[in-house]
């Protein structure tokens, strides 16, 4: 039988979206938010010629540079005071989330619900000011060092470059976390997803024409560009399939008897997701896999021998760096699996109501089990986002192809247009139920 939201999908038409008002704000709110988002990203930083910039990207564009500069919507490339991103962000909510698994104070606040919540989204704000200005930092210092034919990129290097580049990208990332928060809580998804998700569909036309393009030239064959397209057809459904798959417990219900009646005794399912953690291990990876640039880019170029080899190590395709990054990955889909479900607790809510799942004993038994699914299912999973992540890899160096398809691109757009879909979904159908309850008022007061 379908779900009332899969109904409501069926039955789905602009009728319906027009007469959602609330609905329509909240839809204008989050396209006006990403607008003035793709905007800054063309407001270059004061101090840089331009023309040598675009020289020297076009250098390091196969490199992890270039996947950065497709998640940030071409702002890295441009050197636009949206260039750090939202990545910044990332990399505090990492630490805070590993402080929280170590530190007992931390975890404690976890616990105090609201209040506490608010305590470490604070913390994570202050880190990321402090990230943020670590890396513009380096940033302005690797500007300083580089030079193309046409001379230096930074025009009056100095104190006062290194002062205002600091301040302007912080002040950039500080405004994307903001304007997250407001398409959160005023729009509709989640206001850090669809930034990064508009970054990468802004460069998808130009990546097409770009493809079609060497097809035209003869570069790359007409067999090989239509093998690129059925296969991103064949991927996105892949990652629809396993974003949607999940394993379902059954958990059954005692009966009890109250008076001369009984009540209980039905039979539910825990769901248990086979990718449990999202796209948040390839985006975790991604963003610390940046920090060994930023290091050498402190040096300005004449660091030590053996930092510039371990971030030449570190290029695009190299196996260092897939070796780092498919580690990385499979880290967090266990780590962050581990944060968001705890098997003991679960284990306890279902005892503590009277819920067991056949031929498992509550409590301690019911919590090994738990563990054993999870565990297997995140394992897969792991599997899962490193095979598709590698994907691309494997694209650019094997075959040339001359665009990011796939991985964690990919799969942000999948995950972040699901997750809309569904939250304009749940809207719609809370319109509909609103007005069920007017006109069922209205009925009431005729008769």
């Amino acid at each position: 039988m379908a779900s009332a939201a899969e109904q409501l999908a069926a039955n789905f038409n602009f009728g319906t979206l027009a007469k959602a008002t609330e609905l329509k704000k909240r839809i204008w709110f989050t396209l006006g938010a990403l607008i003035v988002y793709r905007l800054g990203t063309y407001l270059p930083l004061p101090g840089i010629d331009a023309s040598v910039l675009s020289e020297l990207f076009e250098q390091q564009a196969g490199g992890i540079l270039g996947m950065f500069d497709t998640f940030a919507g071409g702002a890295v490339s441009r050197m636009s005071i949206f260039a750090l991103n939202i990545m910044p962000y990332i990399s505090a909510s990492i630490i805070m989330q590993l402080m929280t698994a170590i530190s007992p104070s931390l975890e404690q606040l976890k616990k105090e619900g609201e209040s506490g919540r608010k305590k470490i989204n604070q913390y994570t704000r202050y880190l990321t000011v402090l990230l943020a200005a670590v890396q513009a930092y380096g940033i302005a210092v690797g500007l300083e060092g580089a030079s193309g034919s046409q001379g230096p990129a930074v025009q009056d290097p100095g104190l006062f470059f290194r002062a205002s580049t600091v301040i302007t990208l912080v002040g950039g990332t500080m405004f994307l976390m903001w304007l997250g928060e407001q398409i959160t809580q005023r729009g509709v998804g989640n206001g850090i997803s669809l930034i990064i998700f508009s970054g990468i569909v802004a460069g998808l036309p130009g990546a097409l024409a770009g493809t079609l393009e060497l097809g035209r030239t003869g570069a790359l064959s007409t067999a090989f560009i239509l093998i690129l397209l059925v296969m991103s057809v064949a991927v996105i459904a892949f990652i629809v399939f396993v974003e949607r798959a999940q394993r379902r417990i059954i958990v059954q219900y005692p009966k009890r008897q109250v008076g001369n009646k009984m009540f209980g005794g039905e039979s539910s399912h825990l769901p248990m997701k086979l990718n449990t953690p999202g796209v948040i291990p390839p985006i975790f990876a991604s963003s610390l896999l940046l920090m060994p640039l930023t290091i050498a880019n402190f040096s300005g170029g004449s660091g030590p021998a053996w930092l510039q080899d371990v971030t030449a190590m570190l290029g695009r395709g190299q196996p260092l760096y897939l070796a780092v990054y498919v580690g990385l990955i499979v880290f967090f889909a266990f780590f962050y699996t581990a944060v968001v479900f705890n098997p003991e607790e679960t284990a306890d809510n279902l005892k503590k109501y009277g819920g067991f799942v056949p031929g498992i004993r509550p409590g301690k038994n019911t919590a090994e089990y738990l563990d054993y699914v999870l565990t297997r299912l995140t394992a897969i999973g792991a599997l899962y986002l490193a095979a598709v992540c590698m994907l691309p890899e494997l694209l650019i160096s094997q075959y040339a192809v001359p665009f990011y398809f796939g991985g964690t691109s990919l799969l942000i757009c999948v995950t972040v247009t699901m997750d809309t879909v569904a939250q304009i979904q749940s809207h719609l159908l809370a319109h509909q139920y609103e007005g069920l309850v007017k006109k069922s008022k209205l009925r009431g007061r005729r008769r």
